[in-house]
C-alpha cells in the first residue's frame, strides 16, 4: 500500500461523497495503491450510511465508527492503527483541505526524505475568532518546542508510516503531533503552503473551550515530551532542591541554638519555612517515585468503544 488517506469526521454527510470522489480522481492519476480510512466520531447524521455505501462500491474504503463522540485525537489514533500505507496523509472532511496537495506531500516524504510534512494555510477563510487564537497557539508552540512550523493545527499533514506507528495520540494532542513526533525521534519535519478553501457544507466544530484547552495542551505536551518517560527527573529534582534548602535552614538554626545559645529559634518565621520546604521536598520526591512506577502503564488510555469496522 503506497498511500493511506486518513479522514476523521463528525456530521459531514454532505461533504463525504464529494471529498471521496475528488480524492479518487487525484490518486488514480498518480498510479499508486491507495486506501481511504474514514473514522466516524459518533456522528448523529447519515455520515456512516454514506460511508457504508461508498465501501460497497469501492474496495479502497476502510472505516471505523465510534459509538459516541470521542474527539479528533481518538479518531486519528484508531485510523493510525489500521492504516497500511507507506505514506499516511491526514485531512479534514469538510472540503477545506484540497486533495490536489496529495501528490506533492507524497513526493516530499518519499523523495525529500521528510518524516513529517505539515500543511500551512497561509491564506485562511476562517472567522477571526478562530484565526487569532490559532496564531497565538502556533507562536507559543514554536517557542516551547523549537519546531519552526507556522500551522501546527493544520489537518492536512503527511507522515512516514514509521511515524504514525511509533507515536501515541490521545486527549487533545492531535494539534501537537509534530511535537510528539519530534520527541519520539523523528526530527526531519517540513512544511508546505497549502490551499485553504472556505467551508462548503455544515458548520465549524471550533468551540470556545479551545481558549482554555489550548494553553493547557501546550504545557501538557511539553511536560510529557520531556519528562513522560522520566518523571523523577522533574519531581525528584524539585523535591531534592526543596528538601536540601529546608534542611540547610534547619541546620543553620540548630547551629545557632547549640553554639550561639539562642533558645527561641521557633519564634523565627524562617524556622517554619524550613520545615515547610522539608515537607514539600519529601512530597515531590515521593510523587516522582510513584510517577515512575505508573508512567506509560495505563491500560485504558487509548481504548475506545468501536461499534463497526469495514
Amino acid at each position: 500500500m503506497d498511500i493511506s488517506i486518513v479522514i476523521p469526521l463528525f456530521n459531514e454527510e454532505e461533504s463525504i461523497p464529494e471529498l471521496f470522489g475528488w480524492i479518487q480522481v487525484v490518486l488514480d492519476k498518480m498510479k499508486v495503491a491507495w486506501e481511504v480510512v474514514f473514522v466516524d466520531d459518533g456522528s448523529t447524521d447519515n455520515s456512516w450510511k454514506i460511508i457504508e455505501g461508498l465501501s460497497l462500491q469501492h474496495e479502497e474504503v476502510r472505516a471505523v465508527k465510534f459509538r459516541r463522540n470521542y474527539g479528533k485525537s481518538a479518531g486519528l489514533h484508531s485510523a493510525f492503527e489500521v492504516a497500511e500505507g507507506n505514506v499516511v496523509i491526514t485531512m479534514d472532511a469538510d472540503l477545506q483541505d484540497s486533495p490536489e496537495e496529495i501528490p506533492e506531500l507524497y513526493r516530499m516524504i518519499t523523495e525529500d526524505g521528510y518524516d513529517l510534512v505539515s500543511g500551512w494555510k497561509k491564506k485562511r477563510y476562517d472567522p477571526i475568532t478562530k484565526t487569532i487564537p490559532t496564531k497565538f497557539y502556533n507562536w507559543v508552540t514554536r517557542r516551547m518546542s523549537g519546531i519552526k512550523l507556522h500551522d501546527f493545527n493544520c489537518g492536512l499533514k503527511a507522515y512516514k508510516k514509521a511515524v504514525i506507528k511509533s507515536i501515541e495520540v490521545y486527549g487533545e494532542m492531535h494539534r501537537y503531533i509534530p511535537v510528539i513526533a519530534k520527541w519520539a525521534g523523528f526530527s526531519k519535519i517540513g512544511e508546505k503552503v497549502v490551499k485553504h478553501q472556505a467551508r462548503k457544507y455544515g458548520t465549524s466544530k471550533f468551540g470556545w473551550e479551545r481558549f482554555i484547552n489550548g494553553p493547557l495542551d501546550v504545557i501538557s505536551i511539553s511536560f510529557v515530551g520531556k519528562f513522560g518517560k522520566r518523571p523523577m527527573h522533574f519531581f525528584g529534582a524539585l523535591g531534592a532542591l526543596s528538601f536540601l534548602v529546608g534542611f540547610g535552614i534547619l541546620v543553620y538554626l540548630s547551629y545557632l541554638k547549640i553554639f550561639e545559645q539562642i533558645f527561641r529559634i521557633s519564634d523565627r518565621p524562617i524556622f517554619f519555612f524550613g520545615i515547610l520546604l522539608l515537607i514539600i521536598g519529601s512530597q515531590l520526591f515521593l510523587t516522582g517515585f510513584i510517577a515512575e512506577l505508573v508512567s506509560r502503564n495505563s491500560p485504558n488510555r487509548n481504548q475506545y468503544q468501536v461499534e463497526e469496522r469495514i
